[in-house]
């Protein structure tokens, strides 16, 4: 097994600040927009964001959820050990609002898939985009793409994008794993 580094801290922290800096550009001042981390991953990618936009932007007031999206996948019959929900926490309506959802790593498409049936439980947005810090664009089985990216990778099948954050992992840095 190999692993390349694909985003150093460095890279990541800079990445972090475009992402804000679009997100910005296209929600001003977050009023009627809301984030969602979609669980367990992109939570957090979310806290990050989140807290680069209120120390280093000063947005004041952002609504941050996590979805969890364990019972809403069409693959979560599939495998031999039972599934752990994480745990959703949206404490706001979701109706009529502007919703960003937020993930690390967008693969196939269908954890995104299952995030817009498990939004439908907070209200109706007016609308949705998706953040997601790695694009893995030749992987997809849903025609679902993102909004925000924040580095679009060529990984082939065998291979995996492991993303580790210091707040969980020690260290932020995402390495491109093949066996």
């Amino acid at each position: 097994m190999s692993q390349k580094v694909l985003l150093s801290s460095k890279e990541i922290h800079i990445i972090l600040h475009r992402l804000a800096c679009q997100l910005i550009e296209n929600h001003l001042d977050f009023k009627n927009t809301v984030l969602i981390g979609i669980q367990p991953r992109g939570k957090y990618l979310a806290d990050r964001l989140c807290r680069v936009l209120r120390e280093e932007y000063h947005v004041k007031d952002i609504q941050l959820g996590y979805l969890d999206i364990t019972f809403y996948r069409d693959d979560f019959r599939r495998g031999d050990k039972p599934l752990e929900a994480n745990k959703t926490q949206i404490d706001f309506l979701v109706e009529d609002k502007k919703v960003v959802f937020i993930d690390d790593v967008l693969y196939t498409g269908r954890s995104i898939r299952a995030a817009l049936t498990a939004i439908q439980s907070f209200g109706r947005p007016a609308e949705i985009e998706l953040l997601a810090l790695i694009d893995r664009r030749f992987s997809r089985h849903l025609p679902i793409q993102p909004d925000y990216r924040g580095r679009q990778v060529d990984a082939i099948n065998e291979e995996k994008v492991k993303v580790m954050w210091k707040e969980n992992e020690g260290e932020d840095v995402i390495y491109l794993v093949s066996n």
